[in-house]
């Protein structure tokens, strides 16, 4: 949807969220799973006035006026194509799924105030009811505080350990080639150390696909989301 349609991002948001959990009330697959959010300009606006954070009190909003039993998992990332165009995709089930928190990190709707009016509304990854764990977008945060500024190599790094916690807190085997992997990157020139920094952390067998995006932090520059512990032969994106 555009924002202009509703006034703003903010708007936007809870209008798209109230519009989808709607729909799902009226559907037996009625549990959400997994969502991706793409807007413009994630960053742009200083402190409270960021359009993320406009973002999430949005959302927020959206689901708070539905039934919701357990947060999905979730990725938000900025892109660069039409200004104003909001995104949103959901994978959704007739069965529930079992949320997973990463014990590295503070839960993402337990953030302290400093992050937002409204803490951010995902899980940070799920299990699927029949197979499968879906990965939140998850970047170089321990605690809730960003590590290893300016350092895309490092950010990367801490990056695959948290993946490694979330695998481990789920009972998930290890990334294989049936567990595709996206590489959100702020800057296209860091690529390459990407790569590299991924070629000693992951299996070389991982499927992966590099895509060009803004991160919801701004201090970050990378962010990791996928699956894990699919049953090989599938793809969960087809």
């Amino acid at each position: 949807m555009h924002e202009a349609d509703h006034g703003d991002i903010e708007a936007a948001s809870e209008h798209a969220y109230r519009t989808l959990c709607g729909f799902l009330a009226s559907r037996p697959q009625r549990h959400m799973l997994r969502v991706w959010n793409y807007l413009h300009a994630i960053n742009a606006g200083e402190g409270d006035a960021e359009r993320y954070r406009h973002f999430c009190v949005g959302r927020a909003r959206g689901l708070a006026a539905f039934d919701i039993e357990r947060y999905p998992a979730a990725t938000a990332i900025g892109h660069r194509d039409e200004p104003g165009l909001l995104q949103v995709y959901a994978l959704c089930s007739v069965q529930p799924g079992e949320a997973f928190e990463n014990p590295r990190q503070v839960s993402a709707w337990r953030y302290p105030r400093q992050y937002g009016p409204t803490p951010p509304s995902f899980a940070r990854a799920m299990k699927l009811p029949n197979a499968g764990v879906a990965i939140s977008g998850t970047a170089a945060v321990v605690g809730h505080d960003s590590q290893h500024l300016h350092d895309v190599a490092a950010q990367v790094s801490e990056t695959c350990l948290n993946l490694q916690a979330l695998l481990e807190a789920s009972g998930s085997r290890d990334f294989d080639d049936a567990t595709p992997l996206k590489i959100y990157l702020r800057h296209a020139q860091d690529a390459d150390a990407v790569q590299a920094a991924l070629a000693e952390r992951l299996d070389p067998r991982v499927p992966r696909i590099v895509l060009l995006g803004d991160i919801c932090r701004s201090e970050l520059l990378v962010e990791i989301d996928g699956w894990a512990n699919l049953p090989r032969g599938r793809d969960p994106e087809a």
